[in-house]
């Protein structure tokens, strides 16, 4: 075992620089593989030496005795080797772990530096004056839209509780309008009555002057028949 971990990550005089976490990472990952396929056959050794002890149990028990021996010193291994493939693994993820931190650390380190650069033109003070002007020019804006919306001169000044007092006086006096119509008396089929006394004196006139026409033409018609 010992030779097999030489060969993957050397001896200690030559670990003096030390792998990177993904040299390390795959270098593990090696070593799982070995160790899965050995685990694979020692458990194909003990199933081997089980069968043999169970063919020999009765014709030879020493030959039994031995295959089960066999098989409880592959089982050991085994026990050894699964306990090796969950340290390798846990130390796995934990490199896998520490690689990823280190990819994350390195990235924030250029963000961090990308935005210094970016802020070495910048003087916080001027951002802020420039703040203040787009503030204050927006507050420009919102006044002429205000002003622009609600123009001068059309009606803008006409008290509303006024309009809603005179509303209530003409509704009054269409109310006592209606109310006087009602108690009036009906005269539209009534007669006229005329509105001044006969001129009798006219009309004794015109009696007058109608006798006297009568009386002329009668005297008329006698001077005509005399000649």
């Amino acid at each position: 075992m010992n030779s097999i971990f030489e060969k993957l990550f050397g001896t200690s005089k030559s670990n003096d620089k030390a792998p990177t976490p993904q040299e390390a990472i795959e270098k593990l990952r090696a070593i799982e593989e070995m160790l899965i396929k050995k685990s694979e056959f020692l458990e194909r050794k003990i199933q081997t030496e089980l069968e043999n002890a169970k063919k020999q149990g009765k014709a030879n028990k020493r030959a039994a005795l031995l295959a089960l021996k066999r098989k409880k010193r592959f089982e050991k291994q085994l026990q050894q080797i699964d306990g090796t493939l969950s340290t390798i693994e846990l130390q796995r993820e934990a490199l896998d772990n520490a690689s990823t931190n280190t990819e994350v650390l390195n990235v924030m380190g250029a963000s961090a530096k990308a935005i210094k650069a970016a802020h070495n033109n910048m003087d916080i003070d001027k951002v802020h004056d420039l703040m203040d002007d787009v503030a204050e020019q927006q507050e420009i804006a919102n006044e002429i839209s205000e002003a622009i919306s609600n123009p001068v001169g059309f009606g803008q000044d006409i008290d509303e509780d006024e309009l809603l007092q005179e509303l209530e006086e003409l509704e009054q006096e269409e109310l006592e309008r209606e109310l006087l119509n009602v108690g009036a008396p009906v005269t539209d089929q009534l007669p006229s009555v005329p509105s001044a006394e006969p001129d009798m004196a006219s009309s004794s006139r015109r009696k007058e002057d109608k006798h006297k026409e009568d009386i002329d033409s009668d005297l008329s018609e006698l001077a005509a028949w005399a000649e």
